[in-house]
């Protein structure tokens, strides 16, 4: 396929910002990578008392309808639109589970969704075999809300 999409390079700034008793105590971090080709941008209304999948990945996306590719992902955040409600956001792998709870305004970032995470139902990390993320899921409780879905691949 000879595609007339450039790669470029995604710049994502971290930053915070306040005066404790006169004193700026700021932070700013800066991350840039290469190579991006491809967004998934979407801003998703989650149903109230309902679990919604926001983003699938797959190893083979041609057989997953609307699935990103595990392998080409490079950046992903996952940020919680509401004004005054949290939600939990799901980390789903094949096998396992992790859980956050993201308060109104908040997001989650990740890096690849290979080799991305690791669930452990025990207080001491094993820092064992890290697996692929299949899905992200979104239960809003009993209000709906909006997230917002952005990922980065090449």
């Amino acid at each position: 396929m000879a595609t007339t999409v450039k790669s470029s390079t995604l710049k994502v700034t971290v930053e915070e910002e306040i005066v404790l008793n006169g004193v700026r105590q700021d932070s700013k971090n800066v991350l840039r990578i290469s190579d991006i080709n491809e967004i998934y941008k979407r801003i998703v209304t989650c149903t109230a008392s309902q679990s919604t999948t926001i983003a699938t990945f797959a190893n083979d996306v041609y057989e997953t309808v609307g699935a990103i590719d595990i392998e080409d992902s490079k950046y992903i955040r996952v940020t919680n639109l509401d004004g005054a409600n949290s939600v939990e956001l799901a980390v789903v792998t094949v096998g396992t589970t992790y859980q956050v709870k993201l308060d109104a305004g908040h997001s989650h970032i990740l890096g690849s969704a290979d080799d991305a995470m690791l669930a452990e139902a025990d207080t001491t990390p094993s820092f064992g075999t890290m697996a692929d993320i299949k899905s992200l899921r979104i239960n809003p409780s009993s209000n709906a809300v909006d997230i917002e879905i952005f990922v980065a691949s090449a």
